[in-house]
């Protein structure tokens, strides 16, 4: 009791292309992996950018209160 050549053939090529899926899935896995850290690092990036932005700010702002203190002392 062999198995039909058309049976075989169909065989042959849902194995090529459950193959061809599971090499998807694991590359979409690592692009995911590979995003996930690129997010990971930019949003940390972020939130230096957005501190060192705090603290110009809070200088500036320093500044232009002594800047009006001068003046109205002046």
């Amino acid at each position: 009791m062999s198995t039909p050549d058309p049976a075989r053939h169909e065989l042959e090529a849902l194995s090529q292309q459950l193959d061809r899926l599971l090499d998807l899935v694991r590359r979409l896995q690592e692009e995911n992996r590979s995003l996930r850290h690129s997010q990971e690092q930019l949003a940390n990036e972020r939130a230096g950018l957005m501190a060192r932005n705090d603290q110009a700010r809070t200088r500036v702002e320093a500044m232009i209160q002594r800047l009006k203190a001068l003046e109205n002392n002046g």
